[in-house]
């Protein structure tokens, strides 16, 4: 699987990384998490991607894989410490996780630790990014980083103190590309985008229900129709996919599933190189011509 070098860091990334919200929020079991995650490593991933506030996430992670921990770099997230809902961006409470994050994981360091989603006044403060300083100084982690989107990622990338920046980037996401990437690009940070083929949101006939998590994604490729949606839904997501790690500065693409055979899948998908020019150029003329000017980028 091809390697790119994630930015300003020593880091060798592969072009695809394990997301593991899906095992925490979705149940899985332990024993199909080790499978799933073995078979990610077997495959040749070496990222994998989580936060602590994944329900069990972390946990699954640690047991499963903790014995190969030289063959893949380990990034979580603080900042909602117990679910989704609420947020302490106190030093003290990011310092915490941070241990709680390495005694699950069974490791005695991160390779990146970042701020889950963190506000621009949070940032503007400085007092959470001092924390995760404080944590790489301190060994528990070799490079801090942001993960989020819009005016606070902006912020973030500006204050020149991140190594990475973590953003969503999708055919049905592209704000970013615009407002923040030029300027993260310059600044040597390694990127990595989430959410990287808009859930397979285009999969659903009906309109999910508001509180589903690709309702939006799923009312913007309504509005977006993009011709490649209307292949198999195999050469479809390979499209979605590649045009993400198309993009200029995208350095891994965080991919979420529950399913062992997804890597593989995913892996051959990419075999054909970056999307063609022509199609690339294609699929962001139509976000640029139907793209509303509140389409900003999803948590």
């Amino acid at each position: 699987m091809e390697r790119r070098r994630l930015g300003r860091t020593d880091m060798e990334v592969t072009a695809l990384g394990f997301g593991g919200s899906e095992i925490g929020y979705e149940g899985v079991s332990q024993t199909v998490a080790t499978r799933l995650l073995n078979a990610a490593l077997d495959a040749g991933l070496n990222v994998i991607d989580t936060a602590e506030c994944y329900a069990d996430s972390e946990t699954l992670i640690g047991r499963a894989v903790s014995g190969r921990r030289r063959e893949f770099h380990l990034f979580t997230k603080v900042g909602h410490a117990a679910d989704w809902s609420r947020d302490d961006w106190r030093p003290t409470a990011i310092l915490k996780s941070i241990e709680r994050s390495l005694e699950r994981l069974r490791t005695d360091a991160l390779d990146l630790v970042q701020l889950h989603s963190c506000s621009e006044g949070v940032l503007k403060k400085g007092d959470a990014v001092a924390a995760l300083e404080t944590a790489r100084q301190r060994g528990l982690t070799r490079y801090i980083g942001y993960s989020g989107d819009g005016a606070a990622a902006r912020r973030a990338v500006e204050s020149g103190r991140f190594d990475t920046l973590q953003i969503s980037v999708s055919v049905a996401d592209q704000e970013a590309l615009d407002a923040v990437l030029p300027a993260a690009c310059e600044r040597g940070l390694g990127v990595i985008a989430k959410r990287p083929v808009a859930n397979v949101a285009w999969r659903s006939r009906s309109r999910p229900p508001a509180s589903a998590y690709h309702r939006t994604y799923w009312e913007r490729l309504r509005a977006l129709d993009y011709d490649f949606l209307a292949r198999p839904l195999d050469d479809a997501v390979a499209t979605a996919l590649r045009f993400t790690l198309s993009v200029p500065g995208i350095h891994t693409a965080i991919v979420g599933t529950s399913r062992p055979e997804r890597w593989k899948q995913n892996a051959e998908r990419l075999q054909a190189g970056p999307l063609p020019a022509a199609e690339f150029e294609a699929i962001r003329a139509r976000w640029r011509e139907r793209a509303a000017p509140d389409w900003i980028g999803q948590m």
